[in-house]
């Protein structure tokens, strides 16, 4: 046998050593990751009930007595705990509803596309089905801005207000295309690539630094044990890549004088962590902002309140902001 031919086995045996070591490396840390999720989760048990929408079941809570039902839609990648503070304080004052979109933490998925008509139609029918009080009032933030107002579009009956929280203009997407557009940040990503650092453990290395400006100190925890199920990275993702045609639906939308509430960040987004350039950044801000103010005009009952020391999570950060505007909208239906 030549040189060159033991040479190339010698190599081919490296390969297959380094592949086996890397295989058990893999597997001990996919073992590992899942027996600190499956602990984590029994350290967080599920808050509220799975309720049957057809198919699959939702994870809802629902706290307080009395009408309206205030009702809450969460943003890309956020669920039902990231309104507990918000929902907590308005519980005293009447009937509140939070849940998981399906696919995420506690719901199940389903085997409809994730379109906004297949989630307000999960949502509504969850509502029936809990006998909660109508109307309601319906807040959304951010994505689930969009959410909230194809509900009130195609439910006009059932809503007696909305509070719109930092939410997604609905021609945001169209008027930044250029100025990002592969993308930025997670969106920018791979479905496979967030599941993979997952399921192996790697996002709770160095002290969840991996998820510094996209989730909450205080929720990471339950982001990693409960929050990101084996399907969250692919709904949200698909969620995102069927919200066009909503988009192009509300495009115009006239409320009447449907009481709106707007609540806008006052601190912009940290568009340097998501590698946009300065110049960039600034111009997505300023367009940003421009559309929360353009949302005015969806009603002849609309104003605009600006969270001064939030960024855009102002669910965890100005909680107070949305209580108020939501009790406004309270003591006008009581009225």
């Amino acid at each position: 046998m030549n040189t060159v031919v033991l040479k190339k086995q010698r190599a081919l045996r490296r390969l297959v050593a380094v592949a086996a070591i890397l295989g058990i490396l893999t597997g001990g840390s996919l073992l590992v990751e899942h027996a600190q999720a499956a602990a984590g989760r029994a350290e967080h048990p599920m808050p509220g009930e799975l309720v049957d929408v057809g198919g699959h079941r939702l994870h809802v809570v629902r706290e307080g007595e009395g009408g309206p039902t205030v009702v809450f839609e969460a943003g890309s990648g956020e669920v039902a705990s990231g309104w507990e503070e918000v929902a907590s304080q308005l519980a005293v004052d009447t009937t509140v509803v939070r849940y998981d979109r399906a696919g995420t933490a506690w719901s199940e998925p389903s085997a409809e596309p994730r379109t906004a008509d297949a989630i307000v139609a999960d949502l509504r029918t969850a509502l029936e089905r809990l006998d909660v009080p109508r109307p309601y009032i319906l807040v959304g933030h951010s994505l689930g801005g969009l959410y909230v107002r194809e509900f009130a579009r195609l439910h006009p009956e059932e809503v007696t207000g909305v509070v719109l929280v930092d939410a997604r203009p609905e021609d945001d997407a169209r008027r930044t295309a250029d100025l990002v557009p592969g993308g930025a940040g997670t969106a920018a990503l791979p479905t496979w690539l967030p599941s993979a650092l997952k399921a192996t453990g790697i996002l709770r290395l160095g002290g969840d630094a991996l998820l510094d400006g996209l989730v909450p100190p205080a929720q990471r925890r339950e982001f990693l044990d409960v929050t990101a199920s084996p399907t969250y990275f692919a709904t949200q993702r698909e969620e995102a890549d069927l919200i066009a045609p909503t988009e192009r639906a509300l495009q115009g939308q006239d409320l009447g004088d449907l009481p709106v509430r707007i609540i806008a960040r006052g601190e912009p987004q940290d568009y340097a962590a998501a590698g946009i350039d300065a110049e960039t950044g600034r111009e997505l801000e300023r367009i940003w902002q421009d559309g929360q103010r353009r949302m005015l005009e969806l009603s002849t009952d609309s104003h605009l309140v600006v969270a001064e020391n939030s960024g855009h999570l102002v669910p965890a950060e100005q909680p107070e902001i949305i209580v108020a505007q939501v009790r406004e909208l309270l003591a006008d239906v009581a009225g």
